[in-house]
């Protein structure tokens, strides 16, 4: 099985930076990709953002360059810096995971989710 563990998540104050780690493991043939999604209290689940195992990123609208994602392919980790944080970046974070567990194909692995609050 492979298991996406989060962490990083918690409550910072508006203007600040916060940075989320999601590491993968278990049997993982090979990694196509790894990101982040979010959800927010009656909203829809959207990308933050996402980054191929050859270094391309995507990243939702709303980042306007506030957020970097990066991946350490050796570590099987994934990593979401934030900071400019709003309070509209309110939300449950969520670890995604596109991996080939044994050279038959791709499937998509989501981690729990970390709740990540803007407040002041």
């Amino acid at each position: 099985q492979v298991q996406l563990v989060e962490s990083g998540g918690g409550l910072v104050q508006p203007g600040g930076s916060l940075r989320l780690s999601c590491a993968a493991s278990g049997s993982i043939f090979s990694i196509d990709a790894m990101g982040w999604y979010r959800q927010a209290p009656g909203k829809e689940r959207e990308l933050v953002g996402v980054i191929t195992s050859g270094g391309l990123r995507n990243y939702g609208d709303f980042v306007k360059g506030r957020f970097t994602i990066s991946l350490d392919s050796a570590k099987k980790t994934v990593y979401l810096q934030m900071s400019s944080l709003k309070p509209e970046d309110t939300a449950v974070y969520y670890c995604y995971a596109r991996i080939d567990k044994d050279g038959l194909g791709t499937h998509d692995y989501w981690g729990q989710g970390t709740q990540v609050t803007v407040s002041s």
